[in-house]
């Protein structure tokens, strides 16, 4: 039974890797993928993720990972979900499609005396076999991949049936989620493509695993953003060094520039709870956990 049920989760993949969306042809999607690379890698996200570091770790030490599992984290990034799972006596590999970003997880990795893999590798097309993992994480990461349909595939390919699937995804009326259509405002995002923060609905993400025969248990979880700073220079941040944003900010001309900016500054003096001269904000995101049914 369970090797019948893996052999068609294989299939699935196979069969889903080679289409598109509807609509979206196979070279727009490699071209799509190739600047959602290239997004990625611009600026400097860990100067971006160290915000997040502390609510990570929460993250992973309510997953209750066992000392010697295995535990693959998707769209890793910097590292920060699996170097809290290094800790906790885990066999991590972290993969990613940023190539800069794997490499400040492993020096960050080193710098604790850590054994973390960290490969390059895409959430659509995991590199490796089935049922290799006891533990699959994602957090604010494997949301981003433009085919959702194959992401949960891969996701319950690579997890061993008694293990589980942990994933944080910001919600549609987080702050995230208000930036994201901001952005969207100002340049539309390509036709035909599912967007990413409906991963941060319930009712989506519990359809989406069903599918692949997952049962969810989901709860809303809140980030709390700290910066030393007021809004504009919060905004600042991450022109300079988020790596989508920059990219949004270098396709418009001045007067988009200025219109993007002061939209965003409202939005983060808006939902700011912080003293003058800092930003502190809360940025809600769907705890998603996941289970083979």
């Amino acid at each position: 039974m369970q090797q019948r049920w893996l052999r068609s989760l294989s299939a699935r993949a196979k069969a889903l890797s080679l289409e598109g969306n509807v609509g979206t042809s196979m070279p727009q999607m490699e071209q799509l993928k190739k600047n959602m690379k290239a997004a990625w890698m611009a600026g400097d996200f860990g100067q971006i993720a160290k915000f997040n570091e502390e609510e990570a770790a929460r993250f992973v030490k309510g997953l209750e990972i066992r000392r010697g599992a295995d535990v693959l984290d998707v769209a890793c990034g910097t590292g920060n979900t699996a170097i809290p799972a290094a800790r906790e006596g885990a066999k991590v590999i972290g993969v990613d499609i940023a190539t800069n970003l794997l490499e400040q997880a492993r020096t960050r990795a080193a710098k604790e005396g850590l054994k973390a893999e960290f490969r390059e590798g895409d959430a659509e097309a995991l590199p490796f076999g089935v049922a290799e993992f006891d533990v699959v994480i994602s957090m604010f990461g494997a949301m981003f991949a433009p085919r959702p349909a194959l992401v949960v595939t891969e996701l319950a390919r690579v997890c061993r049936v008694d293990g589980f699937i942990a994933m944080a995804n910001w919600t549609p009326m987080s702050l995230v989620g208000k930036n994201f259509a901001i952005n969207a405002r100002y340049l539309p995002p390509p036709e035909n493509l599912e967007a990413p923060i409906l991963w941060g609905k319930e009712e989506v993400v519990a359809e989406r695993f069903s599918r692949v025969g997952w049962k969810v248990k989901t709860a809303r979880r809140n980030l709390e953003f700290k910066y030393p700073y007021a809004a504009a220079e919060v905004v600042k941040l991450f022109r300079e060094y988020f790596g989508p944003t920059k990219i949004a900010f270098s396709r418009l001309d001045a007067a988009g520039q200025r219109g993007l900016a002061v939209d965003l500054e409202k939005l983060w003096a808006e939902h700011n709870e912080g003293p003058a001269n800092e930003t502190h904000v809360k940025a809600e995101y769907l705890e998603v956990i996941a289970r083979k049914a």
